[in-house]
């Protein structure tokens, strides 16, 4: 097992981490990339602690995915299962497990400072913070990818999904965008992936 997580995380965390995946009987399922979220926690028929994350994420991602989903695992454990899935429960949790980890042998310099905040109070996704998650993009493997923050107003972009946007105006923290083919409007974060459309 050890072996296997020195492939997807940095190389002082694999013994932590294994620490951690036995201490707590986890199940560790390593699957192809889901577009939706980066991991998921659920407590198998048999009791199992089963833990599932994206291959495709880099290694730093893929250490705080995996910390993400076993604080999720002891939150429900030890203040039981009617709990907020993130709410401050998890979020304590989530921090006391992640804090050994912001070392700079395990991350690299530049993005110490900004994990060191984002723990202060962690959201639901590290996506959501978003100079956290273009910190952490740096270092994924096809990184040409196009965010809408940084496309021009006004150009026109397709999503995972087929779907193609034109980029209209930012209302507060996000991209107001229109749907091509409905017209409807909708309303995008700023490291959102896209993928950017010449139009003649």
């Amino acid at each position: 097992m050890s072996d296997t997580l020195a492939k997807y995380i940095p190389e002082h965390a694999v013994k932590p981490v294994f620490d951690l995946i036995v201490a707590n009987q986890v199940h560790l399922k390593i699957v192809n990339e889901r577009q939706t979220r980066h991991g998921d926690y659920r407590r198998g028929p048999s009791g199992k602690h089963e833990i599932t994350v994206n291959a495709s994420l880099n290694k730093y991602r893929f250490l705080i995915t995996l910390i993400h989903e076993i604080a999720h695992l002891v939150a429900f454990e030890k203040f039981g299962r009617n709990i907020k899935p993130h709410g401050n429960e998890w979020k304590f949790t989530f921090q006391r497990l992640m804090v050994p980890f912001i070392r700079p042998e395990i991350f690299p310099g530049q993005i110490l400072p900004l994990l060191a905040r984002h723990f202060k109070n962690p959201s639901a996704s590290s996506d959501t913070d978003t100079t956290l998650s273009l910190a952490l993009k740096q270092y994924d493997k096809d990184n040409d990818k196009n965010y809408v923050f940084e496309i021009p107003y006004g150009s026109v972009f397709r999503i995972k999904n087929g779907k193609v946007f034109k980029k209209l105006a930012v209302r507060t923290k996000r991209f107001e965008c229109i749907e091509i083919s409905s017209g409807k409007t909708y309303l995008f974060n700023p490291n959102a992936e896209v993928e950017l459309i010449n139009v003649q």
